[in-house]
């Protein structure tokens, strides 16, 4: 059976719960714990309907990832007027959550898994990560910098390009560390200031000029 093509945002509320205790399981036990037996046992659900949610293996995989990096945000308001200060914030709140995501004991292990099957014939789990993972957060986060951009909020010649700078500020050199478990890089605490860092310096290189700004506003 083939994985099914889920995403983050059809999933639901008892989906995202399952997914919730797979992730738990693979966690507590590495990948051997993740089967679907075990996972029915734990989410008190059938074999049947996991199959029907995820489809085989590589489907429940890439739908705990996809559920996974859904909780990095990046919202574009519908049906409001989008300001710098609510542009801001959404950038921030990205960049909080992203920091909360990457630095979570879940993602972590994700990686380290991915990172240690990386030379396995036959494996997955790092292709996964980057197409059902990765790639959703670009997107949803690609979204809102366009809405920027078209506000006049900031200025960029290349989307792809301006968003990696975005993501570098964010993460610079900390998932590497917390990877290798570097002692003391792990602060959620601090995840605030440095995400309100991080886009102070998105800022300074994309901020759109006063008179672009305005003249955007009489659009």
């Amino acid at each position: 059976m083939r994985h099914k093509p889920e995403t983050q945002d059809t999933f639901t509320p008892r989906q995202r719960a399952v997914l919730d205790k797979a992730l738990g399981l693979l966690m507590e036990g590495g990948e051997r714990a993740l089967t679907t037996a075990g996972l029915a046992r734990a989410a008190n659900c059938s074999k049947e309907s996991l199959y029907k949610w995820f489809g085989d293996r590589d489907g429940l995989l890439a739908a705990m990832i996809a559920h996974q990096a859904s909780k990095v945000r990046a919202r574009i308001d519908s049906g409001e007027r989008l300001d710098l200060d609510r542009f801001r914030a959404h950038l921030v709140d990205f960049a909080n959550d992203l920091l909360q995501v990457l630095g979570g004991d879940v993602s972590l292990a994700l990686n380290r898994l991915a990172i240690g099957q990386a030379s396995r014939e036959g494996s997955r789990l790092g292709a996964l990560l980057i197409e059902r993972g990765r790639h959703g957060i670009d997107k949803r986060a690609g979204a809102l910098l366009e809405a920027g951009r078209q506000r006049g909020l900031i200025s960029y010649n290349d989307r792809d390009s301006a968003y990696h700078t975005l993501y570098g500020l964010i993460v610079r050199d900390l998932h590497v560390r917390m990877l290798l478990g570097e002692a003391g890089v792990r602060r959620p605490e601090h995840y605030a200031a440095l995400a309100e860092e991080a886009v102070d310096r998105f800022f300074v290189l994309f901020g759109a000029r006063e008179n672009e700004t305005t003249r955007a506003d009489r659009l």
